[in-house]
């Protein structure tokens, strides 16, 4: 419906005129009206009873079951889940961090038997130690067994053989 010009008395007319019957605005005291019949003349009450005490609105459950209980296929359902999911952790094999460390093994002088030196090096046996070849190849260790004081430990105690030892590179895997 249009009211045409506002500005004009004919146009504010034809508004006053469609604001009579359909009220916007309930005074405080009064009687509350069904939804219904605060809408445009001649139409019908489609809200129904026009009631607002609905009891239906707590049957409806928009996130699943209300129901704080779990069904007991349910209940089996997770745990067999969480069961499948245990055994393929257990199954994956655990990172072991390795690093591979070059050694600087410096013999008393020129003299001294550098064969005997390596083997004595060599007799070195750690869980997680994998010696390479002599030719200053670094030699491999699991960080959690193998430390390099304990290396350097060992290798100097040929106090024959070993003036010192250094460290030349180490690097992680």
């Amino acid at each position: 419906m249009g009211f045409g010009d506002l500005k004009s008395p004919a146009g504010l007319q034809v508004l006053n005129d469609y604001l009579v019957d359909k009220s916007y605005i309930e005074g405080l005291p009064g009687v509350k009206k069904a939804l219904g019949k605060y809408g445009p003349a001649n139409v019908e009450d489609a809200t129904g009873s026009g009631g607002t005490d609905s009891k239906d609105d707590d049957d409806i459950d928009l996130f699943g079951s209300d129901d704080e209980e779990e069904s007991e296929k349910a209940k089996r359902l997770r745990e067999e889940c969480l069961a499948q999911y245990e055994s393929k952790l257990a199954k994956k094999p655990a990172l072991v961090a390795k690093s591979s460390i070059l050694l600087d093994v410096k013999p008393w002088d020129e003299e001294t038997d550098l064969a005997k030196l390596e083997e004595c090096v060599r007799s070195i046996q750690a869980d997680g130690l994998v010696w390479g070849s002599s030719k200053l190849v670094p030699c491999v260790v699991e960080d959690d067994k193998v430390g390099t004081d304990m290396l350097e430990e060992q290798i100097t105690a040929f106090e024959d053989y070993v003036q010192s030892m250094d460290v030349a590179a180490f690097n992680k895997i």
